[in-house]
């Protein structure tokens, strides 16, 4: 006894008194006379309970209060016990209202059933009121049900203080009272405890003695410390073992990664005899669920239907999710089958089947079908439901759709829970649509990791890195501490808008956080220095990386593909065949695109021929413009049509804008209005291949021609992008445009462009006005090649970072000539290396060369 008040005095929590209300007398028992008819109410009374109608009992007992007269104590407590069984708490209610009305005395058996009422409806409060009242009427039950209704409750510190109590009140617990305070400790916080209790179980004797002390233990070594190694021994241990037991056990094995070793159990159960249930199947189909065995699934299918047990909504719930999950074509078929063949359906059973279609990869359409046809069916659904149906409407983009679930979760209250409300933010961020992502995300009750990883996802995704760090920070504030998939959206965001230096400070919060071996994040930390610019820096966590994937080798291919490094592109591919990885489409899209950088036809043919003869990968539609690209770029341009004529497919936007940028390169006029018209054909909107053929007839001097097309688009309320280019200083992005004057330092910046115009023009610099696209004098031309936004970014960058730095521009549309021919020059006067990112690739700039070798 003075080890478990020690116990109770070191527990940091609150005190149960707080909880009690206080206590009332209890009322005299005035017992009325029983009038002449009183033993036929009596009879007719208990003859109703007996066959279960609890309200005509319920009405006789009304009558006979009509007629000054009411049953004896065990008559209620009967009735309450009946109201119990049955799950009807509101006449439960009634009954005790009836017994407060008699002014009878109530003995500790009716208190106690009163007790059990009230715990099993929920209402712990009432139960707790009625406990501290009964005084020294208290006994082992009435302590047993307090515990246990605390521990349904989910108040497991409560129910372990008044188990301590109980033990300082003198009552020694019994098995019910056991696996009620067990019960209340199969979580985290509460297993130390529950650890104390098993060995006051020992020495009872109770684990060998009693079946649901055991299951207790069970239960709480598996979801309370996750040892489902000491679950097991429990499970050993026990003399004496149901149906009940051997389910158990294997639900906890296949709900915690351990599914081959519940299937095992299962042939065990067999073996000894004892049938399996509807609960024993449910269990082993979900562990050939994870296993993603289909035929041994199979085979328990047959056996649920030779055991009559096929229409269950548990087994078929069971049944229609496993395949789902393991049909190896993904088909839905079998899965509805199943579902169709069910006689009737509750919310699980068309949760299951909803969220099957869901995750088939394309069945969002009969998704929505089926859940407008459960809702018909006056099923409500629940909060899995909702977070299916949301995915759907995310995955099809109906915004329109989502927003009426988005209404009718908000009507049922549901919207705040947690999977719910990550659905909705997914949904809202996928569609745009961040500002209704982040107010989804700010109603939820209880925000877990998931939550806090999917909005800063959306506004990584949506370029606003800012937000996705303070919620980065926040997540750090609350305790959760940020996953592997935290970081990688960071980093994607960072990414996005192309700043290294938030990239850096993600990096370092990744190596003080433990992660900078996780594969995903090294990934991630690949992809975001090289679309930062920073080639080296992408390399080198490359090379410190324990472990690579084809997605490490693709995204390290792609940085130098896009950097100008062909040759360590191909090299780097030729090491990844080395260590035995196969290469997947991306891989060839990135080693092919390298090639085109580079003009190597020869190296670009062979890699295209190879694809689909060495690794069974048919080239799509990405494959086919790289190509384009490549023969494009290298001048032959009558190769490549001829190449788009022979695809297997009909040519898209893609390829024809990609060949279109090759005829306005190598100035071919007829090529390249075929290839306008074929675009505008396919999208009569497209203002890219406007601009393209303007651009080509601009540069071959067509002024009228160039007109005609200006004009088109004006009718058509096409734009043309407007170029821009923006560099990171000091955690800021600044961005300029043609002739940019908005910014603070404009005096600054226009007084280095000026400075630099004379020292580069010293050291043979000459302007290319064939660049500027307007019918204008050449002076005013040579004025509007100055004023070009990377020439700003660039002049920028020079007067605001450190001369140990390179300068980083990033911009939206292709690099001009000019300004190609103009940054060497500035790279050489300056002594600076400059890095500029275009539409297409990278360009690094020093001592006056490209790493392009003027070939773009």
């Amino acid at each position: 006894m003075e080890f478990w008040l020690a116990v109770k005095d070191n527990m940091h929590c609150s005190s149960l008194s707080l909880l009690a209300p206080a206590k009332l007398p209890l009322l005299p028992s005035l017992r009325p006379q029983k009038s002449p008819n009183f033993d036929s109410l009596n009879n007719r009374l208990i003859s109703h309970i007996n066959v279960g109608h609890l309200r005509e009992a319920i009405t006789t007992l009304d009558l006979m209060a009509q007629r000054g007269t009411h049953p004896d104590l065990p008559i209620y407590s009967l009735l309450l016990k009946s109201c119990i069984r049955s799950r009807n708490f509101d006449l439960g209610r009634l009954v005790h209202a009836r017994l407060v009305h008699s002014q009878l005395e109530l003995d500790p058996v009716v208190l106690n059933s009163l007790i059990s009422l009230y715990s099993k409806s929920r209402d712990w409060k009432k139960a707790n009121s009625i406990f501290e009242n009964m005084g020294n009427k208290r006994n082992l039950v009435s302590w047993s049900a307090m515990v246990s209704c605390f521990a349904n409750n989910d108040m497991g510190l409560e129910a372990i203080l008044t188990f301590l109590d109980m033990l300082q009140n003198g009552f020694y617990p019994n098995e019910y009272c056991f696996a009620s305070v067990i019960r209340a400790c199969s979580n985290a916080q509460n297993i130390r405890i529950g650890n104390i209790i098993f060995g006051s179980v020992i020495k009872s004797g109770y684990l060998g003695s009693d079946v649901c002390v055991g299951c207790s233990l069970i239960d709480m070594f598996a979801k309370g410390s996750g040892e489902l190694d000491d679950a097991y021994k429990v499970f050993e241990t026990m003399p004496e073992t149901d149906a009940v037991t051997w389910t158990l056990m294997i639900t906890r094995l296949a709900q915690m990664g351990c599914p081959g070793e519940a299937i095992d159990l299962y042939v065990d159960m067999l073996w000894s005899g004892l049938m399996p249930d509807q609960f024993t199947l449910s269990g082993v189909i979900s562990a050939c669920t994870k296993l993603d065995s289909l035929s041994l699934g199979q085979q328990l299918h047959s056996w649920v239907i030779r055991s009559g047990l096929a229409l269950g909504h548990c087994v078929g719930c069971c049944l229609v999710d496993m395949y789902a999950k393991c049909a190896a074509d993904g088909s839905m078929d079998d899965a509805r089958k199943v579902f169709d063949r069910m006689p009737n359906h509750n919310v699980m059973s068309w949760t299951s089947i909803i969220n099957g279609y869901v995750q088939s990869g394309d069945g969002d359409e009969e998704a929505i079908k089926l859940f407008v046809g459960m809702m018909k069916g006056h099923v409500p659904p629940n909060h899995f439901t909702f977070s299916s149906i949301l995915k759907a409407c995310a995955n099809l983009s109906d915004l329109r759709k989502g927003d009426q679930v988005h209404s009718m979760a908000v009507k049922l209250g549901l919207a705040s829970v947690n999977c719910v409300g990550n659905s909705l933010i997914s949904m809202y961020s996928r569609s745009g649509q961040v500002e209704d992502a982040r107010k989804a995300f700010d109603i939820l009750y209880e925000k877990n990791l998931i939550s806090y990883n999917t909005i800063v996802d959306a506004y990584a995704k949506h370029s606003d890195t800012e937000e996705a760090l303070g919620l980065f920070h926040e997540i750090q504030d609350t305790g959760f501490g940020a996953s592997a998939f935290t970081f990688s959206s960071l980093l994607s965001g960072a990414a996005s808008i192309c700043a290294v230096g938030k990239g850096e400070q993600i990096h370092a919060r990744i190596i003080k956080s433990g992660f900078e071996s996780n594969q995903g994040i090294c990934n991630a930390l690949v992809s975001m220095y090289s679309r930062c610019g920073n080639i080296d820096a992408a390399f080198a966590v490359f090379n410190e990386m324990e472990d690579w994937n084809v997605i490490s080798w693709t995204s390290m291919i792609t940085g130098f593909a896009k950097h100008g490094y062909a040759a360590a592109a191909v090299e780097m591919f030729n090491k990844m065949l080395e260590a035995g990885l196969k290469p997947n489409e991306i891989t060839y899209i990135a080693v092919l695109s390298a090639c085109s950088h580079a003009g190597l036809v020869a190296e670009g043919w062979k890699h295209f021929k190879a694809m689909q003869k060495k690794h069974g990968i048919v080239p799509r539609m990405e494959h086919y413009a790289c190509m384009v690209d490549l023969l494009g770029r290298s001048g032959s341009l009558v190769e490549a049509i001829e190449f788009i004529n022979s695809m297997p497919f009909t040519a898209d936007e893609l390829i024809w804008r990609t060949f279109l940028g090759a005829c306005r390169v190598h100035g071919h006029i007829e090529l390249g209005k075929h290839a306008a018209k074929m675009i505008i054909e396919q999208n009569p909107h497209d203002s890219a291949a406007y601009s393209l053929l303007s651009n080509l007839y601009a540069s071959s001097g067509l002024w009228e021609e160039v007109a005609k097309v200006r004009k088109d688009m004006k009718e058509k309320f096409l734009m043309k992008e407007a170029g821009s280019s923006w560099i990171e200083v000091k955690n800021k992005i600044h961005k300029f445009h043609v002739g940019d004057t908005s910014h603070p330092k404009a005096r600054e910046i226009y007084d280095e462009l000026d400075k630099l115009g004379s020292k580069i023009k010293k050291i043979g610099f000459v302007p290319n006005t064939d660049f500027v696209l307007h019918d204008v004098e050449e002076e005013q031309k040579e004025y509007y090649l100055f004023q070009h936004s990377e020439k700003i970014a660039v002049a920028f960058g020079l007067i605001s970072t450190s001369k140990s730095k390179p300068i980083r521009v990033f911009k939206n549309l292709r690099v001009c000539g000019d300004c190609h021919t103009a940054i060497k020059y500035i790279s050489k006067a300056t002594g600076r290396e400059i890095v500029v990112r275009d539409s297409n690739r990278f360009h690094h700039f020093k001592d006056g060369t490209c790493s392009c070798n003027d070939y773009w």
